[in-house]
């Protein structure tokens, strides 16, 4: 049971490779499984085959348009209503793969993240707390290229020209104009995990009695 009827809705931004996902491991770490639950904006990319490639043959995923943010409202609203989510995972190194169904079920606690969430303006409205992670960007780019490499298979090659082609100029016009809008911004440049653990501790444990059950 929640002590407020309302879940807490919390909107977690930032540009590729400021850490937003360590940032948001870290919070989700203080609390119990029943107490928060995650919706991400990863999983409301439109199929691939309904995207342009271009010249390259390279998609560009870092462009509003790209994302069915009318189904990322829907199914935030039925969270906030009590009802499951059942959402297809999204692949990015396999388009094409079947995805796993993800069980998104109802928690005192909602958490929304992605790149876009402060520019959906019907998504952004709904957020009760905004925070925004950002790092300088030549750490931001570092991260970048260990993330694709490693975990997506990207060569290098492709990963600097989405770089300079579709991840600045999306973070500049999307994402920082709203930086000023946030309740709290972090800085994450040193990837020092007491320092995140810190923030994120500071912030569950006001919300806890609130929003948590004993």
């Amino acid at each position: 049971m929640t002590k407020n009827n309302k879940p807490f809705i919390i909107g977690i931004a930032g540009g590729s490779g400021s850490g937003k996902t360590f940032f948001l491991n870290s919070f989700l770490h203080h609390f119990k499984h029943d107490e928060v639950t995650l919706v991400s904006q990863d999983d409301y990319y439109f199929p691939v085959g309904d995207m342009t490639q271009e010249e390259n043959k390279l998609y560009n995923f870092d462009l509003p348009a790209t994302i069915d943010n009318e189904q990322f409202l829907l199914d935030i609203r039925k969270l906030v209503k009590g009802e499951v989510v059942y959402k297809k995972e999204y692949s990015f190194n396999n388009p094409l793969a079947v995805g796993k169904i993800l069980e998104v079920r109802p928690a005192p606690i909602i958490i929304v993240e992605g790149l876009f969430i402060l520019h959906f303006k019907d998504i952004a409205e709904v957020l009760d707390y905004r925070i925004f992670v950002e790092a300088d960007e030549s750490v931001a780019l570092q991260r970048r290229i260990r993330r694709d490499g490693l975990e997506r298979g990207y060569p290098e090659e492709d990963v600097l020209y989405k770089w300079h082609n579709h991840v600045v100029p999306a973070y500049k016009e999307f994402l920082l104009p709203y930086r000023e809008q946030a309740n709290k911004i972090v800085v994450n440049n040193l990837d020092i995990p007491d320092e995140i653990l810190k923030i994120t501790e500071e912030i569950s444990y006001e919300l806890k009695p609130r929003y948590c059950s004993e």
